[in-house]
């Protein structure tokens, strides 16, 4: 069997490490694939689209079975590693060019997965510190402003409702007076991205079975039309495959040399005691995105934990080293301290990376990739409310429906662009974002 690249994640994800007991059990099969499993549906891939995509599934054929697995514990891959924004009005790419009725479309399907995403969390009582919290954009030097009156001529253009924050004000909110200025948005949501991940799991309907730990090698179809998904001792045979395996889609043999995989990095502070909380001096549960995509994200979550993300790195290997997590720490450590002079004896307790796979044209897959096999994949780093919504709706697809969400998501959605071979794409993509990195200083 041809080796294919796994996942590489370090074992340092905060939002994992922080669980509750009852969210870190085993919640899946017991036991690993040793034999041929038959079913009608298989799931490869259990992070946004793929948990979507299992329920909504099982839902819709409450008489076949369905099968989940990921080569991972749920919640700890990718799903699990995010900064915790599910955005409504996204990223700037997505809003660009001169096509409102487009524009408006990613919006009511950003929307639609938030909808469908607390309908869950509150009828399941997902611990996961879902929050109407809204987002801000925050610029810090002359650069930032800019893109920031950019950003606001583009909510006008939709009639979206904004705020403009600077001053006082703004330090209210966030404590300091690094930003020069900051643009509120009310519609996103903010969570714990791995409490959501586990919580919806232990929740799946009663025909869904999942095994976590249990990475796919190989998928083929089979003489008599079924698809066999090859693990290390077994076998799964299924009519139906949906992929919602990002970036490792083309490991399994699909949209090869399309996507990028380019992994982010975070770095989490324990809870700040209430003696640091007050030197801080601002509010809590609030989340803060960068004007300028390459500068600096920031969460003060719920609990008081400052979160720290930024720096990005070219993974062809999808994973990073404990060497390198070390720099990038002192590097959000640097980002923190500028900030938060008040705050420079609070430790973090963890420093990890998440890959996500990004697209040469801004352009993510949506539909039918082979008779009975289907994918969604290359969100381009907007997976909460993409992955949730598309995960839904290729479902719905695969299942003979249609809706006019699913139509809106067959018309944003395409092709992603080839990209060059190796060595020429790893050098390619490392002087872009050394690039983006200069042109950011001021920013990170």
């Amino acid at each position: 069997m041809k080796k294919i690249k796994l996942p590489a994640d370090d074992s340092s994800c905060g939002w994992f490490e922080i669980l509750p007991p009852e969210y870190r059990q085993h919640l899946s099969a017991t036991t690993p694939v040793t034999h041929i499993e038959q079913t009608d549906w298989l799931v490869i891939g259990g992070g946004f689209v793929g948990t979507a995509a299992t329920r909504r599934l099982a839902e819709l054929n409450p008489e076949q079975r369905v099968v989940l697995v990921d080569a991972q514990k749920i919640g700890h891959g990718t799903s699990g590693r995010n900064s915790g924004f599910v955005i409504d009005l996204p990223h700037k790419g997505d809003l660009e060019g001169p096509d409102l009725q487009r524009k408006k479309k990613f919006i009511q399907l950003n929307r639609a997965a938030i909808s469908y995403m607390e309908e869950k969390v509150n009828q399941y009582g997902i611990d996961c510190q879902w929050s109407h919290a809204g987002k801000l954009q925050g610029a810090v030097s002359e650069r930032g402003v800019k893109f920031l009156e950019h950003f606001q001529h583009l909510l006008k253009e939709l009639d979206e409702p904004y705020q403009m924050l600077n001053g006082q004000s703004l330090k209210d909110k966030v404590g300091t007076s690094y930003y020069e200025q900051a643009l509120f948005t009310p519609g996103c949501i903010l969570m714990q991205p791995a409490a959501l991940m586990r919580g919806l799991l232990m929740h799946m309907p009663e025909n869904v079975t999942c095994w976590e730990n249990t990475p796919v090698l190989k998928l083929e179809r089979a003489a008599g039309g079924k698809w066999v998904a090859k693990t290390a001792e077994g076998e799964i045979h299924a009519k139906n495959v949906i992929l919602g395996t990002n970036i490792f889609t083309e490991q399994l043999g699909f949209l090869k040399s399309r996507m990028l995989p380019i992994m982010t990095f975070a770095s989490m502070t324990r809870p700040l005691t209430d003696a640091e909380f007050e030197a801080y001096g601002g509010t809590t549960d609030w989340g803060l995105t960068p004007a300028d995509h390459a500068g600096t994200t920031l969460r003060m979550t719920q609990d008081r934990r400052l979160i720290v993300r930024n720096q990005y790195r070219f993974v062809p290997n999808y994973g990073s080293h404990a060497e390198e997590r070390s720099k990038i720490h002192d590097l959000h450590r640097h980002a923190m301290v500028a900030r938060y002079p008040m705050l420079q004896n609070v430790p973090f307790e963890n420093t990890w990376g998440g890959v996500c796979a990004l697209s040469r044209n801004y352009t993510s897959f949506f539909g039918e990739l082979e008779s009975g096999l289907f994918a969604s994949c290359c969100h381009n780093g907007v997976g909460a409310a993409r992955g949730t919504i598309s995960g839904k709706l290729l479902a719905e697809l695969a299942s003979g429906g249609d809706s006019e969400l699913q139509r809106h998501m067959q018309e944003v959605s395409g092709m992603p662009a080839l990209v060059p071979p190796q060595p020429f794409l790893g050098i390619g993509v490392r002087a872009r974002l050394k690039l983006a990195e200069w042109q950011s200083r001021s920013e990170v």
